[in-house]
């Protein structure tokens, strides 16, 4: 299966819920300490209990990288873990060019398996063309972020009289000959999603920001219905990997897993 064909296949089954795998060692329940390797025990209970039910798996380089070789052959581990059929998105945000820009492509597609990255596009079009050459993987663009700052560059005004966003959004559309190319549009940001989805086109959209960040599951949902629009999965991390710190967390976050899809089931229809 193509990256585009998880995508797609799980929406069919009205799942848009990826579960972002941020873990902590810190933050995991304290009876998995005892464990060889508690985080990789973790983040199998939470693949386990919730692969029959997710959009997709977005796992963000950052918390494994800190802890060096080790934290490589977690996320390796992690990563070979989870069922072949289901989106796996590298959320590592690379962005560079050259042979620089080939070779973190290399790594996270043909080193760590991923079926999708993110990508920070302001070096140009050279420095995610790489990426776009495996023409069977996604790769989701940062468009509009979830976090404060983004207003600092993402919502400068153009010449034109457009934001730079909107511009990268034009752009991506561009880009997209093969068709292995969508957008991060943050959740938290609904008013400029209302605005801008229109500009979307046919793009697959992540959006991060639900939950501890503060964007509305709703207010998203019913925006893509009210465009007649289903190409999107909603990121949620701490809201469900930590929702629960008992011998039962996994369970916990199975049963809020499903109360979501069964949520956006009902906005959709």
């Amino acid at each position: 299966m193509t990256a585009l064909e998880k995508f797609k296949g799980r929406i069919k089954r009205g799942f848009h819920v990826c579960i972002g795998l941020d873990s902590e060692i810190s933050k995991i329940p304290s009876h998995l300490l005892s464990r060889k390797d508690p985080v990789l025990e973790f983040n199998k209970a939470i693949i386990d209990s919730t692969c029959d039910y997710a959009s997709a798996y977005k796992i963000n380089f950052a918390f494994y990288e800190r802890d060096g070789s080790y934290g490589a052959e977690l996320l390796a581990k992690t990563i070979e873990y989870i069922p072949k059929d289901i989106l796996i998105i590298g959320d590592a945000k690379r962005g560079d060019i050259g042979n620089t820009s080939q070779l973190y492509a290399k790594s996270l597609f043909e080193y760590y398996n991923c079926d999708a990255s993110t990508l920070n596009p302001y070096m140009g079009f050279d420095s995610i063309s790489p990426f776009i050459d495996y023409e069977d993987k996604l790769n989701f663009v940062l468009a509009l972020t979830s976090n404060t700052s983004a207003a600092d560059f993402e919502k400068l005004k153009l010449y034109s009289g457009e934001f730079l966003f909107q511009n990268v959004i034009s752009r991506v559309k561009d880009w997209n000959t093969k068709k292995n190319l969508g957008i991060v549009f943050g959740a938290t940001k609904c008013d400029e999603l209302k605005e801008n989805i229109r500009l979307f086109g046919d793009l697959p959209v992540l959006l991060p920001g639900i939950g501890a960040q503060g964007g509305s599951l709703e207010d998203v949902v019913n925006t893509f219905k009210a465009e007649g629009k289903d190409l999107f999965i909603i990121n949620i991390s701490r809201g469900l990997i930590y929702l629960d710190d008992s011998i039962s967390f996994a369970a916990k976050a199975k049963n809020e897993l499903v109360k979501y899809n069964e949520m956006i089931i009902f906005l959709m229809s």
